[in-house]
């Protein structure tokens, strides 16, 4: 039986121009994480180099591995060595011309738990997702592990309470968002503080409605996607950080700075589910016959 108390490590960390020094560096901070306590870790969204979909550049689907493959074996070896479960995000070379974006989770004893490829995919401006990555085809996942059974979503999954659901009702205790979300610049000033608060606004209500904890895990910096010197044109982005793990109420346990690299650690506590959970009875009372129109892309 998992333990009704553990907890969680949340790795937020700035990524530079060479992917070998990124990938050093989460293993040097997941090291950290343990040391500090930490039984679950969970890395940012692609930490292995700059967020580099600011452009399109055919060049850099090199950059992609497949799974098991060389930076799965190191995780792997990491998670064993120091008896954690991780979350590790990577660019995932499924076959020729066929990408995704995959969160990998490994069990403490170095075991592939399972993957989660990222279902929605952005394309913004300097968020050119649609170019790298084909969506996700293994559906919403939670996995079995010796903590229990977590599920994972990736950044732009983090606003479709669908998700959520789908994976809550698979009986994980905690959903994890590794995430690489900022600020335009010019954009900072008028909109900044309200699309961060969005963005915690909605993953803490994806927390309270499926009463379930819920850990986010951001990068932070300013970032021109410069891969190995070759930068993207165009203004860059700033990182925003802001890290954070909240219960099933929705309390933020944890929180991270906008501009600092940062390892959380908070407690996960399962009995907490079930008093929330008797306490407000959302799952309970869903009325399951009456969402089939949920499935529709409009009701006009």
């Amino acid at each position: 039986m998992p333990p009704e108390k553990f907890r969680v490590g949340l790795v937020q960390m700035s990524c530079g121009p060479e992917p070998e020094e990124n990938l050093q560096k989460a293993l040097d901070r997941l090291g950290e994480a343990a040391s500090r306590g930490a039984h679950v870790v969970c890395l940012p969204e692609l930490f292995q180099t700059q967020y580099f979909c600011q452009r399109e550049d055919s060049s850099l689907f090199d950059l992609a591995e497949p799974i098991p493959g060389p930076s799965s074996d190191m995780l792997s070896e990491a998670a064993k060595k120091h008896g954690i479960v991780l979350v590790a995000s990577l660019f995932e070379r499924r076959a020729p011309g066929v990408y995704h974006n995959t969160a990998a989770i490994f069990d403490s004893n170095g075991e592939l738990r399972g993957l989660y490829r990222k279902m929605h995919i952005p394309d913004d401006p300097l968020y050119y997702e649609k170019y790298y990555f084909t969506p996700g085809d293994l559906g919403y996942r939670a996995h079995n592990t010796s903590f229990g059974r977590l599920g994972t979503l990736v950044c732009w999954d983090q606003w479709y309470p669908e998700g959520a659901r789908l994976t809550a009702l698979q009986g994980a205790s905690i959903l994890f968002y590794p995430t690489a979300i900022g600020w335009h610049p010019s954009e900072k000033a008028e909109f900044g503080e309200a699309q961060h608060d969005a963005w915690r606004t909605i993953q803490r209500g994806h927390a309270i409605a499926n009463g379930v904890y819920v850990g986010v895990v951001n990068r932070v910096g300013f970032e021109t996607g410069n891969v190995r010197g070759k930068s993207a044109p165009g203004q860059g982005l700033e990182f925003w950080g802001g890290s954070f793990l909240c219960d099933p109420f929705g309390t933020v346990i944890a929180e991270a700075s906008h501009d600092k690299e940062e390892i959380l650690v908070g407690e996960v506590d399962l009995r907490k589910l079930e008093d929330i959970r008797r306490n407000w009875p959302f799952l309970r009372d869903r009325r399951i016959d009456s969402y089939a129109p949920i499935t529709s892309r409009m009701l006009d």
